[in-house]
Formats: structure tokens, sequence, C-alpha cells
């Protein structure tokens, strides 16, 4: 990869780490379904600019309702709800698992030795932070969590469906799709009159806040990732989202003073290194397709 490639790589890890950052102060203020339909409703301005990808509606819908709209709002709840906010940047990232997981099921994609290895010391990693759950949050929050990882793997394999389309466009599009669905939940959850509450004293923290992960960590990061990953392969872009839990615990520690225990950040340690394992080893070709 060229050095400004590198460094752009490295910027968007850094972005998304820091993004868990900014969702944490935004959530102080406003509730999880209020917050993601912002977030995207900030982040869907370029369509303002840009026409609509060759892609259908459905697909469309279909890819926006789990690579974003399932994954962010799972995500924000959990950390609404007391998750450490760098825990579920690591949760997150295990999406990487999952993606191969069910790659194998829908495509045939058998994986490779070491892929499986990097699975199961993903998976022990796993074990070992829900051993922790319950001690400063619930086994619901941590359940409602691990639906983010599952949705943006089944987001990841979806986009397979819009191959063809330029990168800027689709992202744009995409971010078109969660913020109507998100404000009618956040009517029948909240009412009317908390929205309008939170939005008429939102402090100019959680305003910052908000332009960062709709602006920055949304719209201009997911471009700059999918131009590298037109650029590069795959294995070339993708180890370096191994960076962003490290960024968002980093970071949390230094915002926050988030704290964690020996059990749990081993588990978090071990998930990263499957995860690595996983994104460095070579897949097997694909097994024919089924008559």
């Amino acid at each position: 990869m060229k050095p400004t490639d590198v460094f752009l790589a490295v910027f968007v890890a850094v972005i998304w780490g820091l993004g868990f950052v900014g969702s944490r102060l935004a959530l102080d203020e406003l509730s999880p379904a209020l917050m993601t339909a912002l977030r995207f409703s900030i982040a869907a301005v370029p369509c303002l600019f840009v026409r609509k990808p060759k892609v259908s509606w459905a697909v469309l819908i279909a890819i926006s309702g789990t690579l974003f709209l399932g994954q962010f709002l799972a995500q924000s709840w959990a950390i609404a709800h007391e998750v450490p906010v760098g825990l579920a940047s690591v949760i997150v990232q295990s999406q990487a698992l999952f993606t191969v997981a069910f790659a194998a099921l829908a495509f045939r994609e058998i994986p490779s030795r070491m892929q499986i290895a990097g699975i199961g010391v993903a998976a022990i990693g796993l074990l070992m932070i829900g051993g922790t759950v319950g001690l400063d949050f619930s086994v619901d929050a941590f359940a409602v969590l691990m639906i983010s990882p599952v949705s943006f793997a089944i987001g990841n394999l979806l986009l397979r469906q819009a191959r063809g389309v330029r990168t800027f466009d689709l992202f744009a599009w995409l971010c078109l799709v969660p913020p109507l669905p998100l404000l009618a939940l956040a009517l029948a959850v909240d009412g009317p009159e908390r929205i309008a509450h939170s939005l008429l004293s939102i402090s100019p923290t959680a305003l910052a806040s908000m332009f960062f992960v709709g602006a920055i960590s949304t719209s201009v990061a997911y471009w700059l990732w999918g131009r590298l990953l037109r650029d590069y392969t795959a294995a070339q872009v993708v180890p370096f989202a191994l960076l962003v839990p490290f960024v968002g615990s980093a970071a949390s520690t230094v915002v926050f003073g988030e704290r964690f225990g020996p059990l749990r950040l081993s588990g978090m340690v071990i998930v990263v290194c499957g995860i690595a394992i996983m994104l460095t080893a070579k897949a097997s070709p694909a097994l024919p397709k089924l008559p």
C-alpha cells in the first residue's frame, strides 16, 4: 500500500475508535433511537448532491437495515445501558468471526484451518468476557450488544449485491434508510415531549459529538474505507480495523476513566488476537455450489 493510503487506513481506524466515545457522550443526553436517527440524518446529507446508485430499494433497505440500523441501534442501546465503551468496541469487531461463519453457510466459503483456529481463539475470548457479565452491566445489555456484530456481518455479505457502483454514492444512500424508522421508534418509546426537550436542551458537547459520529465517523470514514477496499485487497485493508478496539479502549480510559478487570481485559485481548489470526490467514477456495 502507498504510504498515504496506509495513513488513511490508520486514520479511519482512529476515527471509528473515537466514534465510540462520541456516541457515549451523545447518549448522555439523547435516547439510543433518537441519537442513532440523528447520526444517520447527518450522514445522509450527501444524498442531496449525488444520484441514487443503480441498486434496487429492496437491496438498499436490506443492506442499511443490517449494516447500519441494526448494528448501530444495538450498539447505542448497549452503551446507554452501562456497557463500557472499550468493551463495546471490541465486541463489535467480532463481526469478522460472524462474517466468516455466515459466508461458509450462505456461500459455501469454507474457512481455512488458520481461520477456524482464529474463530476458536476469538470464541474463547468472548466466553471469558461473558463470564464478567452481570458485574457492572446486565445480561440483557450484553445480549443486545451481540446483535451489533451479527447484524454487521450480515450487512457485509449483503454488500455483495451492490458491486459495481460508486462507494460514496452507495453509502450516502444507505444512510438515508435508517432515520425514518428510528424516528418512529423514538416517538413510540420516548414520546414527542421528551424528544423536543432533548433537542432543545442539547449541550454543545453532545451536539459536537453528534456531528462527529454522523459526518466524520459515518459519512467520511465509511467512504474512505470503501475507497481503500476498491483499490486494495481485503487482506491488505481489513487488518487495520484491529486498531479500532485499541483506540476505543484507550480513549474511553482517558475520557471516562474506564478500567477492566483481569478476566475481561484478557478476554478482550484474546478476541482481538483471534480476529488477527482470521484476517491474516488465507481463505480456502469456495466449494462448488449445489445444484
